[in-house]
Parts: structure tokens; C-alpha cells; sequence
């Protein structure tokens, strides 16, 4: 029997894991999962996975597919998984899927959250889940929010990343948003930035954010962020935000 197709989501804290994809020697999200699934139903099974994120990139809504003969109901799954996984791995949801569905292939968006914060000093409860901007100086929010509306629509990204397949550098954002959080103390500034759109180059996000943050320190203007992006030239923009403060939020579909 080949059993049945079921569709997770998935949350994750991937600050000690080499990313998503299964790696022979690291430790890693997809490789755990297929642990754990071979311990609660003794069978091997793959895991397909809507996005390989890298290491140290967090998930609140990775979405995964995977084969296996269960002969229980799709919650008692669940619970087993939960009950094997490392604190770090949850399953949020796990029903039957359509044999053809593939996580993948099958997404029409994915949605990615990004957290900074600016602060003279770091902040280490921060640190696992932000990218901590050293500054004494407040961050322009109105001219980085002016820069991140530029990225809506089809463009040419390939000032901010290359294809993890083929040879397309075209993608269309669907949201690029950024606001300021709650301010915890008078010299922290805490950011956040959303960005939703029907593919990601390899870094793309991380490539974003930290063009963002020199626009908001002053080092780039909107108008200079916004010719980058239209010169579809990677070498224009090198600076690379941290892995520790993005969040693959939502895949829909």
C-alpha cells in the first residue's frame, strides 16, 4: 500500500538548524521530521517542503506533504509528531491532502515576516528572532517604508538575489510593508517588515532588508533603493540582513 498524502503546517525555530533541506551531517528541519515520522509510523518517508529555508531561518507556516500508512485518524498524527519532536518543531495543523498536492510546486504566494531592531546596546532576548541594527541614531521609518512600497508589482529583482532554479530574476510582490512596533524603551526602534509575493529569489528577503536599513540609517535614498532594483544588477546592493530575524509566515495557495 502506498498509503496516504497528508499536508502540515509547520512551525519551527531554526536557529540551530542548517536550514531546511536534509543535509548528511547537520542537523536540519526536513531531516528531523523525517525522523520523527519513521519513529511514530516505523516507515521512511520524504518530506516535501513549500520553501528551503536557510539555516537559521524560523517558520510559523511552513507547509509540508508526506506519504505514510496511518491507520488512525490524522490527529492522533499529530499529537504523536508533537510528542517526538524537539521543542524547537511543532505541528500546527495535519490533515488528509490530495495525492497530487505538492507544497511546492502547488503555492500561489508565500509570505515572509522580517524583525530588526535598532539599539546602542544588543539586546540578547532579541537576538534568536531579530537582527539587531547597532545604532545610537533613530531609523528614517518614513523613507524605508517609501523604499519598500517601490518593490510592489513585477520587476526584475535580480539586484536582490538569484533563481534557486532556471534562469527568471522576475517576480511579482504582492505586499511589501514595513511598520514600527511598540517601542520597548526610548533607544530601541523595532521594525517590521512584510513581504509577500508568488516566488523568492535565493536571499531575496535578507538581500531587502538590509538595503532597508542602510535607506533608514541614511546611507541610501528611496530614490537610490528604488534605481537599484530597476538596474537588475546584483553588484549594486551587497549589504545581507541576518538569517535570525526572518520568518516564513504563510503559504497560500
Amino acid at each position: 500500500m502506498e498509503g496516504l498524502r497528508y499536508r502540515a503546517v509547520v512551525a519551527y525555530d531554526g536557529t540551530d538548524y542548517f536550514g531546511f533541506q536534509r543535509q548528511a551531517s547537520a542537523p536540519t528541519i526536513q531531516g528531523t521530521i523525517e525522523a520523527a515520522l519513521l519513529q511514530v509510523t516505523r516507515q521512511p518517508a520524504t518530506i516535501l517542503g513549500a520553501g528551503r529555508t536557510d539555516a537559521g531561518v524560523h517558520a510559523t507556516g511552513q507547509v509540508i506533504a508526506f506519504d505514510v500508512e496511518w491507520k488512525h485518524p490524522p490527529r492522533d498524527l499529530e499529537r504523536a509528531l508533537n510528542a517526538t519532536l524537539p521543542n524547537a518543531i511543532a505541528v500546527r495543523t495535519l490533515e488528509v491532502a490530495d495525492r497530487a498536492f505538492h507544497p511546492r510546486f502547488d503555492a500561489r504566494s508565500r509570505l515572509y515576516e522580517y524583525t530588526l531592531y535598532a539599539a546602542p546596546v544588543r539586546q540578547p532576548l532579541r537576538e534568536r528572532f531579530g537582527w539587531h541594527l547597532y545604532t545610537r541614531e533613530a531609523l528614517d521609518i518614513e523613507a524605508m517604508q517609501r523604499a519598500a512600497s517601490s518593490l510592489m508589482g513585477v520587476h526584475d529583482f535580480a539586484t536582490f538575489g538569484r533563481p534557486p532554479q532556471g534562469e527568471s530574476t522576475t517576480r511579482e510582490v504582492l505586499r511589501s510593508e514595513l511598520s514600527l512596533m511598540a517601542q520597548p524603551d526610548p533607544e530601541t526602534q523595532v521594525v517590521r517588515y512584510v513581504i509577500e509575493a508568488n516566488a523568492f529569489l535565493y536571499r531575496m528577503v535578507r538581500r531587502i532588508v538590509g538595503a532597508l536599513a542602510q535607506v533608514g540609517g541614511g546611507k541610501l535614498s528611496p530614490e537610490a533603493f528604488e534605481a537599484a532594483l530597476q538596474a537588475a544588477d546584483e553588484t549594486c546592493l551587497n549589504h545581507m540582513a541576518s538569517a535570525s530575524g526572518l520568518c516564513l509566515a504563510k503559504v497560500s495557495y
